[in-house]
């Protein structure tokens, strides 16, 4: 599984990165968690407002941090939240 956070590193986005942390812990997977900066690729993926949080590919969260159990909810269904 690969999740992917999604912003230029503000304290948001840190927060977002801790939350996905918390989020992995608690369901004991070990997912490839990658943290993407590049403006240009947030862009292309139709990303207007960071931080944002994509699961499996799918933005499922956007221009707010969500909270760990959300975030645990988007993991456990593999991204098939709703994109807000």
């Amino acid at each position: 599984m690969k999740i992917e956070i999604l912003g230029m590193g503000c304290m948001k986005c840190n927060t977002l990165h801790n939350n996905v942390k918390k989020a992995v812990a608690g369901l004991e997977i070990n997912p490839e968690i990658v943290h993407i900066q590049d403006m240009d690729e947030i862009l292309e993926r139709g990303v207007m407002l960071t931080p944002a949080l994509s699961v499996e590919g799918r933005v499922v969260c956007s221009g707010r941090v969500p909270s760990v159990d959300e975030i645990i909810e988007w993991i456990g269904s593999e991204g098939n939240g709703e994109k807000e």
